[in-house]
């Protein structure tokens, strides 16, 4: 008997955060995500989930029910194991929408794991054998309470920690001075400007903080100025990394040929999900570019498929995980969990090796297709 989707079940998941979460972009107060739960006629349920960011992928968690009611409809009664024709089908039906693609891309995956009997990571050709370590972020705020909250994390035993920038030159570079007074030198920066500045005064910034032991930045320039990566990238004593500006191994593959960045920021939100992922690792395998693997405001669910994914490159030597961390209550069962130094454990069980609380799912609004 051929596997078959039965029937598919989204949810309207809205999470308040402990605190506004800021970036360049603006402030965020809720992760306003999408679960996609997929049953076929086996008897395997998969779980998937997206955190639409209108301003990076242009999506929302209300287009994302209505577009998931679209696509749902077209996947209803195809093999969920058949994951390449299920993108096909998808993107046979709308263009783009790449975060609520990537809950059902999850959820298909899942579901193929466990067909296989296997944890997702070995599924996808991996092994459970390097230790996974996130950073946590400091939101773009006044350089006094960044530099605060920076001492915190410090002080939670964090090993790495990341800084939101993307405001004006002196302010920027200000901040990192007034981080490193609180934090001393010892623990390494990332940066992410999230493409708050202009060509010139990323490179003025990025010079200036050189002394300032900081790993890369993220995003120094508007996505759609990709083509002054190059000129930054010459000139930086800091590691650039191409983030919204990379979404799809198209994206990737046309950032290489230009001399762009020295890593890629791989998020399954961004690439539609572990399919693309895949392909935008084997193009860093081949052209050694290193890789981070993110996310955006999803829960341990979504960062538990980061995880297993983190697990099948050496090319993978970053991970930026600390949104769940974020929450306020955590309707997931099961998945990564965390350790007192920002340690990441996966799940060995089959399949993704998480789900959401029932309990939780009942709560909230959902559609039925």
């Amino acid at each position: 008997m051929t596997a078959t989707i039965h029937s598919i079940e989204l949810y309207a998941s809205r999470i308040k955060l402990i605190a506004p979460f800021i970036i360049s972009l603006g402030p965020l107060t809720h992760a306003e995500n999408v679960i996609v739960i997929i049953n076929t006629n086996e008897g395997i349920t998969g779980s998937g989930e997206c955190s639409p960011f209108m301003t990076i992928n242009g999506e929302s968690m209300e287009t994302g029910m209505i577009v998931g009611k679209y696509l749902a409809t077209i996947l209803k009664g195809k093999n969920p194991l058949d994951i390449e024709a299920c993108h096909k089908s998808m993107n046979s039906v709308i263009y783009a929408n790449n975060s609520i693609k990537s809950a059902f891309d999850m959820a298909l995956y899942d579901i193929a794991a466990q067909h296989a009997q296997l944890p997702l990571y070995a599924f996808l050709g991996g092994s459970n054998n390097k230790t996974l370590i996130t950073d946590y972020t400091v939101s773009f705020d006044a350089a006094e309470k960044m530099a605060a909250d920076a001492a915190k994390i410090k002080a939670n035993g964090f090993q790495v920690v990341k800084v939101k920038l993307g405001g004006t030159k002196e302010a920027d570079i200000e901040r990192i001075r007034q981080i490193r007074n609180a934090i001393g030198n010892e623990l390494p920066l990332r940066i992410d400007a999230n493409q708050g500045w202009n060509t010139n005064d990323a490179i003025e910034i990025l010079k200036a903080l050189e002394p300032y032991n900081i790993q890369h930045c993220e995003e120094p320039i508007p996505r759609w100025n990709f083509m002054k990566l190059p000129i930054i990238k010459q000139q930086s004593p800091i590691k650039i990394m191409a983030d919204e500006s990379c979404c799809d191994d198209h994206d990737a593959q046309r950032l290489l040929d230009i001399g762009a960045c020295d890593y890629f920021n791989l998020k399954l939100g961004k690439s539609s999900g572990i399919f693309t992922a895949e392909k935008i690792i084997r193009i860093a395998e081949t052209n050694n570019i290193n890789i981070q693997i993110g996310g955006f405001l999803e829960s341990r669910l979504a960062f538990t498929a980061a995880a297993h994914l983190a697990l099948t490159s050496d090319t993978i030597v970053h991970c930026d995980f600390d949104t769940p961390l974020m929450f306020e209550e955590d309707p997931v069962l099961e998945g990564i969990t965390y350790d007192s130094k920002g340690g990441i454990n996966v799940p060995e069980s089959i399949g993704l090796g998480a789900s959401f609380d029932e309990a939780y799912l009942n709560k909230l609004d959902k559609i039925v297709v």
